[in-house]
């Protein structure tokens, strides 16, 4: 198998898997979404919260703010020599302190580490009153998607790479409108692929005789990170955690 980077756009990189499968495209994503750890706030001490919303609703908000992730600097809490009872190189402590009238976002959240921050600033946590404030001191652990999404370090999903024949086009003007991913384009009466990459096999053009089918050897993977890495380190990233569980394989057969 050998992977291709195709491009980036709107956040969302592709790439082309060649003489892959689909087992093997499944693979990925599900190391992507399960086994690629990042930093996610695991633990909550509010002192004071004037706000309408619950204890509860608070830290779950906190939770599921996305938090730049230095994979170099952190490892798993059930890794580290402290035995998860938390030290440097496992957890990492940040704050929450504001006094209202206002929104609090998550740009407000102070961390002890400058590398470590929220990956959006203006991710709405909960509005504050005149005289209302919000303290909370939390902690961030390294952890998995398999055991909670606010983890997962992306949205990673693939289809067959599409192979289109234009030898039988009926009507080109309503073929091509009839695509939803504008696929096709029209010079003069001929029907011509614009962009085949972008055909995500819903097979409407074919009422009017495209002919289209996806690639079973070849496959589009698409990755879409949420920011706490960057896409090089979640496919890398994945790459190692699958060598490791080969590895792991070879010595339990052997």
């Amino acid at each position: 198998m050998e992977i291709k980077f195709l491009d980036k756009t709107n956040g969302t990189a592709r790439f082309l898997l060649e003489e892959a499968d689909e087992v093997t495209a499944n693979t990925m994503r599900r190391l992507i979404l399960e086994e690629v750890p990042t930093l996610a706030v695991e633990d909550c001490t509010i002192h004071k919260n004037d706000s309408a919303l619950y204890d509860e609703m608070i830290a779950q908000r906190l939770g599921l703010i996305p938090l730049k992730t230095d994979l170099k600097s952190y490892v798993l809490p059930e890794n580290c020599k402290c035995k998860g009872e938390g030290c440097a190189r496992c957890q990492l402590n940040l704050s929450l302190k504001v006094k209202g009238p206002c929104i609090v976002y998550s740009g407000e959240i102070k961390s002890q580490d400058p590398k470590v921050t929220p990956v959006y600033d203006k991710i709405p946590i909960v509005k504050l009153l005149k005289g209302q404030k919000l303290e909370v001191d939390m902690v961030a652990t390294l952890g998995k998607g398999k055991v909670h999404s606010k983890w997962s370090p992306a949205l990673a999903y693939y289809r067959y790479y599409p192979e289109i024949k234009l030898s039988n086009v009926k009507d080109a003007e309503k073929a091509k409108n009839i695509c939803p991913k504008h696929v096709f384009e029209v010079k003069g009466s001929k029907l011509e692929i614009k962009d085949l990459e972008a055909c995500d096999l819903c097979m409407l053009c074919t009422e009017y005789g495209v002919e289209v089918k996806g690639n079973p050897k070849n496959i589009l993977f698409f990755l879409e990170p949420w920011g706490q890495l960057k896409e090089k380190e979640i496919l890398t990233e994945a790459l190692e955690i699958l060598n490791e569980k080969l590895k792991d394989l070879d010595k339990g057969i052997s």
